[in-house]
């Protein structure tokens, strides 16, 4: 947590950013570039969709928003957030709405989805005690759909 607070999410975000740049460059690439993130990595999601404009699409499972909202406006890529259960997933539960209405304020091309009765990671089938399958199942199956439409 230590090296959250100290902004490392900025950074990773920065690296992610050029591995951005990096892919667009490929020659069997389309030129359009998404990227996905789960937990931490949502969180670092959160942040390269502020800092690159140039991100067609973002997929953020049960990552922290951006360390400042202020930043929400200069997000240009449309975001699939997907969420556990507020109730469930009190810490990210507890932010996630703020973000939300920055979204809304900034008029960002983005879907949330909250799964109910989902805990924090209900993706991870590594997590017996928090694997939801259907829940993974469906976000998985958006995340599929939503890729595709800004992808291709």
């Amino acid at each position: 947590m230590k090296l959250y607070a100290q902004g490392y999410p900025l950074q990773a975000a920065a690296n992610a950013k050029a591995a951005v740049a990096w892919l667009r460059r490929r020659p069997e690439v389309n030129g359009k570039v998404g990227a996905i993130g789960f937990c931490w990595g949502g969180g670092v999601i959160n942040e390269l969709a502020a800092d690159d404009p140039t991100l067609n699409a973002g997929v953020v499972y049960y990552g922290v928003p951006p360390l400042d909202l202020a930043v929400v406006p200069q997000i240009k890529a449309p975001l699939l957030l997907n969420y556990a259960d507020p109730k469930l997933d009190t810490r990210v539960g507890a932010i996630f709405p703020a973000y939300e209405e920055a979204l809304k304020a900034a008029h960002v091309n983005y879907r949330l989805y909250i799964y109910k009765c989902a805990n924090h990671a209900f993706s991870d089938d590594t997590q017996s005690a928090r694997y939801d399958k259907p829940a993974a199942d469906v976000a998985w199956q958006r995340t599929q759909e939503f890729l595709a439409q800004y992808l291709k």
